[in-house]
């Protein structure tokens, strides 16, 4: 039907569109106003739900850490795990063999390390007490001429901001928990879903992806895939610079002479997998050892050795081998791990990395589209296995 004017007459559905928009004839927002609110509402509306998500997250606390350790154990496993059932090795078999050497591994370095602690710790605190007492002999007659009092008092202001710092740290929103009864009921509840993963990771992915509406399960699957693979690429990798890392500096202190030479190797290689943050903990550490048990010289040998171990890394493993795995920009890295230590403590920073990494590979996967084109979801994976699936859509 047309007006008196002779224009055509706008349908209910055009004049309801005009009116929010603000289009009708008339309208004095700006059209920059309006699209800067049409933003500013949707990012308000993000930004909701990733609090919802936080908050869940710590209230939940006890239950989602040991899940992420499980993901990411079974993510470190999963080069000699599917070896093992690529060249014909029965699933229990290969579950035992993994499980079970990995925590002799583990429980060999830790009695390694407990070994040595017991035998040079004696020595080590009668060169350590030395070195104080000469510190503070050289602070009281040397040039500086401090008193005793003050150099207690700045003793003092130093231990109360590492206490300040670890506290901080340890008491984070995401912390294991405050008893030994947390931290063994999440051991067991990580060794539980670590075994739910490699024994039936097809089944849980099945359900998982049954969870959504029919036309995403395609997306969603081809996503969690791409993801999956570079939490794979990022674990094994890792693994692999933080063997590289602890085998340097353990080295270096070792050849220099420096005490608790192979506890400060284990730490610097479980440190490692907390990027940034971790490298920089053991690193003061071992020169500290140097510096109180044999001197200035050898502890400025020492700090070359973990300086050039550290360049090693950032500059020529990270750039080649994390880089690809991860596809995370360093500095995107060192913001995600700074705000997952502000939010989480310790397992913030731990699993900040991998879940950028996931998050970040998903998200392309899915802007892209790239489950339209992706003749890899066809096939059969080993943890995975088949998820029914055709193209277009259908389940």
């Amino acid at each position: 039907m047309a007006e008196s004017d002779g224009k055509p007459r706008p349908s209910l559905r055009e004049a309801l569109t005009q009116r929010i928009v603000g289009t009708e004839s008339g309208a004095t927002v700006p059209t920059s106003l309006r699209i800067a609110a049409a933003y500013a509402w949707r990012l308000l509306l993000v930004a909701a739900a990733l609090a919802l998500a936080i908050w869940l997250i710590i209230e939940l606390k006890l239950l989602v850490i040991p899940l992420l350790v499980a993901i990411l154990v079974t993510a470190l496993l999963w080069p000699a795990f599917s070896f093992m059932l690529r060249h014909g090795m029965p699933r229990v078999p290969a579950i035992i063999i993994a499980v079970i050497g990995t925590l002799a591994i583990v429980a060999g370095l830790m009695w390694l390390v407990g070994w040595q602690v017991s035998v040079q710790w004696d020595q080590v605190k009668e060169r350590t007490t030395g070195a104080v007492d000469a510190l503070r002999a050289y602070l009281v007659h040397g040039p500086l001429g401090l008193t005793e009092a003050q150099i207690d008092d700045m003793l003092a202001q130093v231990w109360k901001v590492a206490q300040e710092q670890a506290e901080l740290l340890w008491s984070g929103a995401l912390a294991i928990g405050s008893t030994v009864g947390h931290i063994g009921t999440g051991f067991v509840l990580s060794v539980f879903i670590l075994l739910c993963l490699l024994t039936d990771g097809a089944g849980i992915w099945r359900w998982m992806v049954r969870l959504f509406p029919q036309r995403a399960r395609l997306a969603v699957d081809g996503a969690g895939r791409a993801g999956w693979n570079t939490l794979v690429n990022y674990a094994r990798t890792q693994m692999l610079v933080a063997t590289i890392d602890a085998v340097g500096i353990g080295l270096g202190a070792f050849l220099l002479g420096v005490p608790l030479a192979v506890p400060v190797a284990v730490l610097v290689f479980l440190g490692s997998f907390v990027p940034i943050v971790g490298a920089v903990v053991t690193g003061a550490l071992a020169v500290f050892l140097a510096l109180v048990y044999n001197g200035w010289w050898i502890a400025l040998w020492m700090l070359v050795v973990v300086l050039g171990v550290q360049q090693l890394e950032g500059h020529i493993l990270q750039p080649l081998l994390m880089g690809s795995a991860v596809k995370v920009h360093p500095l995107a890295v060192v913001l995600v791990v700074a705000g997952g230590a502000m939010i989480g403590g310790i397992p913030g920073a731990l699993f900040a990395v991998p879940l950028a990494a996931f998050i970040n590979v998903a998200a392309v996967y899915l802007t892209n589209r790239a489950w339209e084109g992706d003749k890899a979801l066809d096939g059969v994976d080993l943890i995975w296995n088949t998820v029914p699936r055709t193209r277009k859509g259908s389940a």
